[in-house]
């Protein structure tokens, strides 16, 4: 059965950082390509970032990059958002997803939700001071 538990949410201040983490099982996931999607109050679940199976280099929104960088630990199943300098309006509940679409190997294309196959239960971020 596939897991996904996303924790290290919480309240920090506007320039303040956090570290996302996500941890999975049940599944194989050296192989699958990995994202975070957020959902703030009232609006659509909306891209945040990607990173393909192989690791590397991931794929921002335009509205995180140089701010936010996606990692993973294939030895430990788990993926992570490192978040800086952030902004109120990063204020939302961040999930961690995950798919096995071929297309999301190899191209930087995965950045709606209907790419993603399995979904974690969500981490609650809010930046306010």
């Amino acid at each position: 059965q596939v897991q996904l538990v996303e924790s290290g949410g919480g309240l920090v201040q506007p320039g303040g950082s956090l570290r996302l983490s996500c941890a999975a099982s049940g599944f194989n996931f050296g192989s699958y390509t990995m994202g975070w999607l957020r959902q703030a109050p009232g609006k659509e679940r909306e891209f945040v970032a990607a990173i393909r199976p192989s690791g590397g280099n991931g794929y921002y929104a335009d509205s995180v990059k140089a701010r936010f960088t996606i990692s993973r630990d294939n030895a430990k199943n788990t993926v992570y958002l490192q978040m800086n300098s952030l902004k109120p309006e990063d204020t939302a509940v961040y999930y961690c997803a995950s798919t096995d679409n071929w297309t999301c190997r190899f191209t930087t294309t995965c950045r709606t939700s209907d790419y993603y196959n399995d979904w974690g239960q969500g981490t609650q971020v809010t930046i306010s001071s």
